[in-house]
């Protein structure tokens, strides 16, 4: 579990983590915010006020963001903070980090159309659902060599295009896997249909990343004209039934990416042992110390801390950005 979300660890390492290993180079604001943070006893006092679950950085900085916190220095963030820290509090309470990023679907798609199909796909910890439609989107990726490669939905291109750059022998596919059915599990699974879950899932957004919210809008777009069951429940609870209701001509396939770091120790413990045991393909895109047992498959540690690893059935098979940006496939 990342440090950043890890509730036993203390506000100020949570803080101090996550400004150095997942907001650099990713956000100045939020590693200014963060860093600010952990210097900030006033800061962290409030915070702490907080369930240690609900103290986590995109989590608060999320909420502020909702409420109208202006993007910008920590000083002006730690007084605007203190001002509407009731709103951002009640809002951390009732919230989770449902982050929706339909730019991941660029690095699970190679691993998805290798698979034998049809597919039936299912995602747990799926927000609204929409890496549930990985054959609706356009993909270009880019090559170290500087060529591109397109891939589009068999009725045309998308809307949405998910740029993704790529190093390694990786198995870029020439059509869309053939995706027969498709379902989710959340806890709390958002409507794309509802305009306080979209304001919500732009609120997770980072701040520089205008792409990224510009590519959410279509993807709500896409999802509105195929709507997909999202079962509410608990990932471990739920699976089981979820899966038996699939096509029996279908491979299922159960996948999640910045997932299983919400869950403790056992609980992800009792997921993997769960997808060993059950008729299905595991895809797993997580941080490196969340899946058991996958980073220590790995010949060595990725160069970079932030670097997620993409695993099929417990064996990595890439290295990822967290957001779908680039993918390494492995030797």
């Amino acid at each position: 579990m990342r440090a950043s979300t890890d509730p036993s660890v203390a506000t100020a390492e949570r803080y101090r983590a996550f400004a150095k290993v997942e907001a650099r180079g990713m956000s100045v604001c939020y590693e200014r915010w963060a860093a600010g943070v952990a210097a900030d006893p006033a800061t962290m006092a409030l915070i702490d006020q907080l369930p240690a679950v609900k103290r986590q950085p995109n989590l608060v900085f999320s909420a502020a963001r909702l409420h109208g916190a202006v993007v910008g220095e920590y000083p002006q963030f730690a007084a605007w903070l203190r001002e509407h820290w009731s709103d951002v509090a009640a809002t951390c309470l009732t919230h989770a980090t449902q982050t929706n990023e339909p730019g991941r679907c660029a690095v699970l798609l190679p691993a998805l159309a290798a698979l034998a199909g049809p597919l039936a796909i299912i995602e747990v910890g799926a927000s609204a659902g929409l890496c549930l439609h990985p054959d609706r989107y356009s993909y270009r990726y880019r090559l170290a060599d500087g060529d591109e490669r397109m891939l589009h939905p068999t009725d045309g291109p998308s809307p949405v295009v998910l740029d993704c750059a790529v190093t390694g022998p990786v198995p870029l596919p020439e059509r869309m896997p053939k995706i027969v059915w498709r379902a989710g599990i959340d806890l709390h699974p958002l409507d794309v249909h509802s305009d306080a879950d979209l304001a919500w899932l732009e609120a997770l957004i980072w701040p520089e990343h205008d792409d990224r919210r510009s590519r959410l809008r279509a993807a709500v777009a896409v999802a509105r004209q195929e709507p997909v069951q999202i079962v509410t429940g608990d990932l471990n609870d739920q699976i089981e039934a979820l899966i038996a209701r699939a096509p029996a001509e279908a491979t299922v396939v159960v996948f999640h990416t910045a997932v299983l770091a919400y869950l403790n120790e056992p609980d992800r413990n009792r997921f993997a042992a769960q997808m060993t045991r059950l008729p299905v393909r595991w895809l797993s895109n997580e941080g490196q110390s969340v899946v058991p047992g996958v980073l220590e498959r790995l010949a060595e540690a990725p160069a970079l801390s932030s670097a997620f690893i993409l695993a099929l059935d417990g064996e990595p098979i890439a290295l990822t950005q967290p957001h779908g940006r680039a993918l390494h496939w492995l030797g």
